[in-house]
């Protein structure tokens, strides 16, 4: 069976993946860029922007592994727009025409509306469901490929809480934050289901994965 999959996902010292406040003009809040600088000074990220440069030690390495063996996401309302989103009905996300996915992508939210189809392969389908029953659907899409589950943070939280979760990828970013949506509540006792490494970059951030034992 295919993997569910977690790929770059940052927070704070403090746990939080997202700040308060979010907004259109604001996607993380009062956060603003500052969980995803690691990311944007790789060489992998300047490549997908049309740009040269950019670090290539170990957070080069990790941010790579995002598309390999992927074959379909699934992300949450407040991934996919901004809080009322679903009442614009020409918002189709904040990646323009052409989204990095290039999967078919199957956004959850309780404002269900038809599918869209975007450039370069993205397909995004709106589910009102579970967990476990999204993942099902992703993965007969997938066609043998992994699912990544790519946030925000409260959709990683209850597939983590329904056991969903086979390999995930955190970087811990040197900020505090204070405020905004966290990550781990809820959770208590979940490392004991998995194999956790974890490796510190220059940058400054740590890299932490969590593996379930077994695969």
């Amino acid at each position: 069976m295919s993997l569910a999959r977690v790929h770059n996902f940052s927070i704070s010292l403090d746990g939080f993946a997202t700040g308060e406040g979010l907004s259109r003009d604001a996607p993380f809040g009062h956060a603003g860029e500052r969980l995803h600088e690691w990311m944007f000074a790789t060489r992998w990220w300047n490549e997908r922007i049309g740009r040269t440069g950019g670090t290539s030690g170990l957070d080069d390495a990790f941010v790579r592994q995002f598309t390999p063996g992927i074959g379909a996401e699934i992300m949450g309302a407040g991934k996919y727009g901004f809080p009322g989103w679903h009442e614009d009905p020409e918002w189709k996300g904040w990646w323009g025409p052409n989204p990095p996915f290039h999967t078919p992508t199957f956004i959850l939210t309780h404002h269900p509306r038809p599918s869209i189809e975007m450039e370069g392969g993205t397909t995004f389908h709106f589910l009102d469901t579970s967990p476990a029953k999204a993942l099902e659907t992703a993965r007969e899409a997938a066609d043998g490929q992994d699912v990544r589950i790519g946030g925000g943070p409260t959709v990683i939280r209850d597939f983590l809480a329904a056991g969903l979760i086979d390999h995930m990828h955190i970087t811990v970013v040197p900020i505090l934050l204070g405020r905004g949506v966290r990550l781990w509540d809820g959770l208590e006792n979940l490392e004991k289901d998995y194999r956790v490494e974890a490796a510190s970059s220059p940058s400054g951030v740590t890299h932490v994965t969590f593996t379930r034992a077994g695969i």
